[in-house]
């Protein structure tokens, strides 16, 4: 019998989504910047993900906790004054829900299967981050419990919030 894919999935509630959208891809010493801006203020970022560059701007989205949030607006408003054409985007009210195996590197099509299992229960995925064992999804609260059922009863897991 071969191990499944997927061993354990923690959940993080209280997560906060940023995009900052219309960053000039010549300005790319902004990127250090902003994030160097937010660290200095104590602020833990933890997913990121930047789109590549489309006619001349990028976008990036990060998660932070939720209670930060009012700290790292005021932080990124003044980088409105840099770049006047630079938008933010707030989505709080997340979770990140992390599936993890240590055969994931191992087995094509998991990554698949769970947007499979996620849009065949109506579970909108806000972003995605990976590693070779892990796949962290940043999904509505409202969504938790039904995510949980629909993998623990696809992997047949036992499940662990934190």
């Amino acid at each position: 019998m071969s191990q499944s894919p997927v061993t354990n999935v923690s959940i993080n509630y209280n997560v906060a989504l940023i995009t900052i959208d219309n960053l000039p891809s010549d300005k790319m010493h902004l990127i250090p910047d902003i994030f160097n801006a937010i660290a200095e203020q104590n602020i833990n970022i933890d997913m990121i993900s930047q789109a590549p560059p489309y006619r001349g701007v990028i976008n990036l989205s990060f998660t932070l906790p939720s209670d930060d949030l009012v700290k790292a607006i005021s932080v990124l408003n003044k980088f409105k004054k840099i770049v006047p054409g630079l938008f933010i985007e707030i989505n709080a009210e997340n979770t990140k829900l992390s599936v993890y195996g240590e055969q994931m590197k191992n087995i094509p099509g998991v990554a698949a299967k769970l947007f499979t299992i996620f849009a065949g229960n109506g579970i909108d995925i806000k972003l995605v981050t990976t590693s070779e064992v892990d796949i962290s999804y940043l999904i509505d609260e409202k969504d938790v419990d039904k995510a949980l059922k629909a993998i623990k009863d696809e992997y047949n897991i036992n499940l662990q919030e934190g």
